[in-house]
């Protein structure tokens, strides 16, 4: 069957690697369904994208459908700074994308695909807004965990007190969940947060929550139970994860890497079971030098051998390149490795590592869950600062290394050594991995067929197929030439983008 009968599924995602990866996977998962995926996420992105994943303009068979790509240009030069501030960037996002995904709509009507669905991940919910005027269904992929998801709902519509100025160190406490203390309340909505523009890209998607017709997570009803089932009394959500566990594996070699993983699995495959820590802090978090500094001095002190990623900041995003101290190589000699980045999959599926430095954002969390890979939690800021409580006090994988960003303290090496023995030799490293391969387990029984997560992602494609039968190509062009006409009425939104002060605020995605 040509992918031209398929029905037709349109994915656009924010241009950040932690927003990328789960929505491609997603994608993966309803190509292999049966249906025809087309992912965009602007140029910018998708020139690195096909430099360090081998991707092609031919749609990819996956299972019985396809993927293929389509970016988009935002309307900035390749090099443009702005787009490391949110503030600026979201707004040019929406202005540009308003205008490019009718025309896109429309041309993949005329050639014989015409678009059903429409599915976004968050700090872009006026996709719905599109899909919306266009007399198309919608849904949101969620990329954070349903505690998260929860926090953020209770916030937006003042259900529960959360931290203010007036009584900033007060805990929270939210139905199905854990006692929050202020520190673990995802960071964004605390009052002096220094990334308020990021909380108001994440409440955006809540002021448009009636328009998608579903709620994806990427993660699973074994997880969250309780509060999976609490949430979907407010929205209705369909756990789909772990996405990154793909039981197929259908054609792996269609990635989103921005960079080329370092190759580090044949120095893994040296050494002993079980002996390896692994340290990655994602794509955004940054650490200062001193800190740094500790826990190279504390991985050297406890004797363990590691592999550490340390991804160079972006060119615009005002970091200083972090080093090494110095003779710190030397002294390691091949017990440690250091890379730029790394196949974070396979490393953590690897018998040599035994445990893994996290940041604990949602993807790695669910990473680590999913390869029964237990963790040092050293959370910074956002969900990072929730996913540790429920890794170490909950799902019971993790040592806490810090706090988070607002502890504004650098951890010693004494601690750094501390919390890597705990994760890797003696009684409670035995248990910490235990209850990961529990996790691991029944991370694998959601994804396989008849799973819960395959079946919400079954039920998923067949409401799409369902809604297709009663749009045609020609009332989606149609509901096109009507929205063209209303056009300029997202040039305010221009007016915007021109008036906001060009700010120096860091961050594109989390």
């Amino acid at each position: 069957m040509g992918s031209e009968a398929l029905v037709h599924v349109l994915l656009v995602s924010f241009p950040g690697q932690g927003h990328v990866n789960p929505l491609l996977r997603l994608g993966k998962r309803l190509a292999s369904k049966g249906l025809l995926v087309t992912f965009s996420t602007p140029e910018s992105i998708g020139k690195q994208m096909r430099k360090a994943s081998n991707i092609t303009d031919e749609p990819a068979p996956v299972g019985e459908g396809f993927i293929r790509f389509e970016f988009f240009e935002d309307g900035w030069d390749e090099d443009e700074p702005r787009r490391q501030d949110l503030d600026l960037y979201l707004p040019q996002l929406e202005l540009v994308g308003k205008e490019i995904f009718p025309q896109m709509i429309k041309r993949n009507a005329e050639q014989g695909r015409p678009i059903s669905c429409l599915i976004n991940n968050p700090f872009i919910p006026w996709v719905s807004d599109v899909a919306d005027s266009l007399g198309l269904p919608s849904a949101m992929l969620w990329v954070q965990s349903c505690a998260c998801f929860s926090a953020y709902y209770h916030y937006c519509h003042g259900l529960v007190p959360f931290p203010s100025e007036a009584e900033p160190f007060i805990d929270v406490q939210l139905p199905s969940m854990p006692l929050l203390k202020y520190d673990e309340v995802p960071s964004f909505l605390y009052p002096t947060t220094p990334y308020p523009f990021l909380r108001r890209a994440i409440l955006g998607q809540y002021r448009n929550l009636d328009k998608p017709f579903c709620v994806l997570m990427d993660t699973f009803q074994e997880l969250e139970q309780d509060v999976i089932e609490y949430a979907s009394k407010f929205c209705p959500i369909k756990t789909v994860g772990p996405l990154f566990k793909n039981p197929t594996a259908q054609n792996a070699n269609v990635r989103g890497d921005f960079m080329k993983a370092d190759d580090c699995i044949e120095w893994l495959d040296s050494k002993p079971p079980q002996s390896v820590v692994y340290i990655s802090f994602g794509s955004v978090v940054y650490l200062t030098q001193a800190q740094v500094d500790e826990i190279a001095h504390g991985i050297l002190n406890s004797g363990v051998s590691f592999l550490w990623v340390m991804k160079p900041p972006h060119k615009d995003s005002g970091y200083e390149l972090l080093v090494l101290p110095d003779g710190f190589l030397e002294k390691a000699g091949d017990n440690g490795r250091v890379v730029q980045w790394s196949p974070q999959e396979q490393v953590l599926a690897h018998p040599s590592v035994a445990c893994f430095v996290t940041h604990c954002g949602w993807n790695s969390t669910m990473e680590s869950l999913t390869s029964g890979m237990p963790v040092v939690a050293f959370p910074q800021w956002g969900d990072q600062v929730t996913d540790a409580v429920y890794l170490v006090d909950v799902f019971k994988t993790g040592v806490r290394m810090c706090r988070g960003e607002a502890e504004n303290k650098v951890i010693t090496r004494e601690e750094v050594e501390r919390c890597l023995l705990e994760a890797t030799v003696g009684a409670k490293a035995a248990e910490m991995m235990q209850n990961a391969l529990q996790w691991k387990a029944k991370a694998e029984a959601a994804v396989v067929e008849g799973g819960s997560s395959d079946r919400n992602i079954q039920a998923f494609v067949d409401e799409v197929r369902k809604r297709s039968i009663a749009i045609t190509s020609k009332t989606t062009a149609n509901g096109v030439e009507d929205l063209a006409n209303k056009s300029a009425a997202t040039n305010g939104l221009a007016d915007l983008v021109e008036s906001k002060a060009n700010g120096s605020l860091n961050l594109v995605a989390s």
